[in-house]
């Protein structure tokens, strides 16, 4: 597979749809044509302004605000140069969602309702780790303004947050554990979801938070990419959405539900692998999980219909989010070259199939369109070259 790509700042950055035949004519449409769907169609969009100069990004399917959402379309805006979107972001979440006292003062709340009301007082953390990334980002492509817009210090307070929590006189609990150095599912919980382990993020937090936090954040990266393999079964390349911190399922049922399959959230994970391996290509062993799961589920796309155990063992289960899975799927593409079968032809070609399909396929439509679309658009960026460090 030929290598082609984008060059920024000395990187060159693959564009894997070129190298699968598409033209630079065809992706340029692609792109425009969804980003224009989810930022501004009014029928389909994602995005919503607010007043004079804020908005927010809705979760049509349960008609609310969500952290992840909302620090997706920052990443989302900052990599397509929107910075009038990003701000808007920025500010409905520093207004509304934001919380400046109390046991999570520093977090986000994970859920608001449209008008800005509170539904929830405990943050997800998935959006502080975007939040802090594409603000990081900001700083770079565009420059440090002033109050909430001084990005790069808005950026370390968050990350300083999720550290720092419950010591330093600081009331709560972190959002990574200090004994293993994994990120939580949420403050101070004694598992994780595999899907928020970012260690490309990671990396870029070593070079630019503080100084007394940057060789934590370096043993995050390295326990994050580490704490993948056991999170993956050795055969199929599943994960579960909730896992241990060995890396087997969360299989006590929750008070919110069971979270020891592969289901929504633990799509994320493939894409986030493929990411990392494009951007830092630091194999700790979890570079060959994206083409084991393609190879698992073969060359129909039937098998992506239903959930699974993480052995493979099928449910009874539909997918709620099928694009979401195509779509993570074909960027986890990105790790081939890296997945120990880089020079097989064979390999390329598995995930070429991966990428094609996802090509062929329009972004959703309906009541739950955000998860799913969300998940494509970043494929977008990031199989033509343009999901990039800043």
């Amino acid at each position: 597979m030929a290598e082609r790509g984008i060059t920024l700042q000395n990187r060159t950055y693959r564009n894997v749809f070129l190298e699968i035949g598409k033209t630079e004519e065809e992706i340029e449409s692609k792109i425009n044509d969804a980003v224009h769907t989810f930022f501004f169609d009014e029928k389909e969009r994602i995005y919503h302004e607010a007043g004079e100069d804020t908005g927010y990004l809705v979760d049509t399917g349960n008609n609310d605000v969500r952290t992840e959402g909302m620090s997706y379309g920052m990443m989302m805006a900052v990599q397509l140069g929107m910075k009038d979107v990003f701000d808007r972001i920025w500010k409905w979440a520093k207004t509304y969602m934001y919380m400046d006292e109390g046991e999570n003062e520093g977090y986000f709340a994970w859920s608001c309702r449209t008008d800005g009301t509170k539904n929830a007082v405990g943050p997800a953390p998935d959006g502080e780790e975007f939040f802090a990334m594409s603000l990081f980002f900001a700083s770079h492509r565009w420059g440090d303004g002033e109050g909430i817009f001084a990005y790069s210090e808005q950026a370390r307070s968050i990350i300083r947050a999720c550290i720092h929590k419950g010591s330093h006189g600081r009331a709560g609990s972190p959002m990574w554990n200090h004994e293993n150095h994994l990120f939580l599912f949420v403050p101070g919980c004694p598992f994780t979801d595999p899907s928020y382990h970012l260690p490309h993020f990671y990396e870029l937090f070593a070079q630019w938070a503080d100084e007394e936090d940057r060789e934590f954040l370096k043993q995050a990266a390295k326990a994050s990419r580490e704490y993948l393999v056991t999170a993956c079964h050795p055969e199929t390349g599943l994960n579960a959405e909730y896992a241990h911190f060995d890396g087997s399922p969360v299989s006590e049922k929750l008070p919110w539900g069971s979270f020891g399959d592969f289901f929504s959230d633990a799509y994320r994970t493939a894409a986030n692998i493929g990411l990392d391996a494009e951007w830092f290509g630091q194999d700790a062993g979890h570079y060959a999980i994206p083409l084991r799961m393609m190879r698992f589920f073969g060359t129909d796309l039937e098998a992506v219909r239903c959930a699974y155990k993480v052995d493979g063992t099928p449910l009874e289960r539909p997918v709620l989010h099928p694009l979401g899975l195509l779509a993570t799927m074909a960027q986890s593409a990105l790790a081939i070259p890296y997945s120990g079968e880089g020079d097989s032809d064979s390999a390329y070609a598995i995930a070429g199939r991966w990428v094609e399909w996802f090509w062929n396929e329009p972004l959703r439509k309906g009541e739950r369109r955000y998860y799913d679309n969300c998940l494509s658009i970043f494929a977008l960026l990031a199989l033509s070259g343009r999901y990039r460090i800043w």
